[in-house]
């Protein structure tokens, strides 16, 4: 697996990729979060105005047995084993055209993550009840490094409008798992009928823990 590629590897919804390198599990890796505002059309379809799009990045730790353990968002940006930290909240997305620049990151380091943890998953909300239909793009991000030192990006998986997310205001975007003595990557991109950061974990409680 070839970690030099600029882009990384384009994952698909569904795929999986084992977060080593060279044999060797990864020990730190960073997530990172992308997404446009909503651009409204004017006369003979110019731009005439742009909004502001605040989605909020989170991820939320669970255990073996499917019990919750910990989550870092925009008001608890390091979780308790201090492992994860989170780079803050982002209130308004893109503005101009699109960019490869993230707008949150949420940094982890797998060694230091708490052993209890088996699953940590990865979601969006959009705070001001944007419909996903009407966001341009949403993109995560996986780069070996921390969001100081970047060295590769390991993966990517883009999100765009599609039919699934019309009427929908939260996403669940990935989880990172335990594999063996490692861990690895699972792309999700499922839309929920969740309203908020608590119902989006009670979805994952109910529905998600054992893909």
């Amino acid at each position: 697996m070839d970690l030099t590629k600029k882009t990384g590897i384009n994952l698909t919804k569904g795929s999986k990729i084992s977060l080593e390198k060279n044999g060797t599990n990864l020990t730190e890796i960073t997530i990172g979060l992308n997404w446009g505002a909503i651009k409204t059309p004017g006369f003979l379809g110019i731009f005439s105005s742009t909004e502001s799009v605040d989605l909020d990045g989170t991820i939320a730790m669970f255990d073996a047995q499917g019990q919750w353990v910990d989550t870092v968002y925009y008001k608890k940006l390091v979780s308790s084993d201090k492992a994860v930290r989170h780079s803050g909240d982002d209130r308004s997305g893109d503005t101009g055209n699109p960019d490869e620049f993230d707008n949150e990151t949420i940094y982890i380091e797998l060694n230091k993550v708490n052993p209890k943890v088996d699953s940590i998953f990865i979601f969006l909300n959009s705070y001001k009840k944007q419909d996903f239909d009407t966001i341009p793009y949403s993109k995560i991000k996986i780069y070996e490094g921390n969001p100081n030192t970047v060295k590769s990006i390991f993966a990517t998986f883009n999100l765009s409008k599609e039919e699934d997310f019309k009427g929908k205001i939260s996403m669940i975007m990935g989880k990172v798992e335990r594999q063996n003595t490692g861990w690895q990557f699972k792309t999700i991109g499922d839309a929920l009928d969740a309203k908020n950061i608590d119902q989006t974990i009670d979805t994952i409680l109910e529905k998600y823990l054992k893909l």
